[in-house]
């Protein structure tokens, strides 16, 4: 794949050009505010004793959006008691879910305790999922996925539940026992990665590190007309059979686009990008990275695609050492 984005040097101070919607705050505030209202207590049942051994697993239940409950996985360092520790809250890729504890085992062995939030209505594709979407209302036609449906109002749109349960998923995690609130973390890798955004904008004074890897989810107004892979195309598809609802489509979007609530993120923030990325253009992702005014850090990949190298597990570690 050829380099088809813009040069390097337009990279470095590309903005969006997608105007915010006048009342961004207020409307996520008002959301935020109704999910807290009908949460119910977090639950955590001890998972596979005799599997994980020394190492802590547990089972999580939480509130998400409207009240919806949202499974989870929490680990903690083998031995560590009730030592409060940082946590990472990592989200999942597009398709996937929560998977197993085994596969998000390298942080408790590097002495950080582990949030996993698994996807509504995803973990069928390539890691399992327990969480379906009871949000969802019969609200019009969608394009297979996920990506389009409830697109006709930001009120039903699917990315509105999955952020609040992520901006949530950051709240319960700080409450957990055996964590300090004090040092909140969240990860992720593309739509994790955007969800790592989305998460680090609407928690501003939780979320002290975010780390987003190729992410999903941004400046959705270019990414749409330019990416060549799905998920992006699914929105391309469903808008070309339903053309009057472009507008409405499109002004959805704007309450979504983590390249406009980037602006609201505090953390110390750790991007990386691969600039022959179809999937997520690299132009996108400098959109949301160039929003962010708290310390930042953008690692690029000259020839990488849409995936992480072999070497960043190691930096993101250093950099999650340094700054919590």
């Amino acid at each position: 794949m050829p380099w088809f984005d813009l040069p390097q040097s337009e990279l470095d101070v590309y903005r969006t050009s997608t105007p915010e919607p006048e009342d961004l705050d207020a409307w996520w505030a008002a959301r935020l505010a109704e999910a807290r209202a009908k949460s119910a207590p977090t639950t955590l049942t001890r998972h596979a004793p005799d599997v994980y051994g020394p190492l802590e697993a547990h089972d999580v239940e939480f509130s998400g959006a409207g009240g919806d409950r949202v499974r989870g996985w929490y680990l903690r360092p083998p031995h560590s008691g009730d030592e409060p520790l940082p946590v990472v809250v990592t989200f999942i890729g597009y398709g996937g879910g929560r998977g197993l504890p085994s596969d998000h085992v390298l942080l408790p062995s590097a002495g950080f305790a582990v949030f996993v939030m698994d996807t509504r209505g995803q973990g069928a594709a390539w890691t399992v999922g327990a969480t379906g979407d009871p949000g969802a209302l019969p609200a019009g036609p969608e394009f297979p996925g996920v990506m389009t449906r409830g697109i006709a109002s930001p009120e039903t749109y699917y990315y509105t539940r999955l952020y609040l349960d992520a901006a949530r998923a950051v709240e319960e995690a700080a409450q957990l026992p055996g964590v300090d609130p004090a040092r909140v973390a969240v990860t992720g890798i593309s739509q994790g990665g955007g969800l790592a955004l989305a998460a680090a904008a609407l928690q501003p004074d939780l979320v002290r590190v975010c780390q987003s890897d190729v992410p999903f989810l941004c400046d959705f107004q270019r990414a749409v007309t330019i990416a060549s892979k799905a998920p992006y195309d699914e929105i391309a598809q469903f808008l070309a059979q339903h053309v009057e609802l472009v507008p409405r489509a499109l002004d959805t979007l704007r309450y979504v686009d983590c390249a406009l609530l980037a602006r609201r993120i505090r953390a110390d923030v750790l991007v990386s990008v691969g600039l022959m990325d179809e999937t997520c253009p690299p132009s996108t992702v400098y959109a949301a990275y160039n929003e962010i005014t708290s310390p930042k850090e953008i690692l690029v990949s000259p020839f990488g695609g849409h995936k992480v190298w072999p070497t960043l597990p190691e930096t993101k570690l250093l950099h999650l050492r340094r700054a919590l």
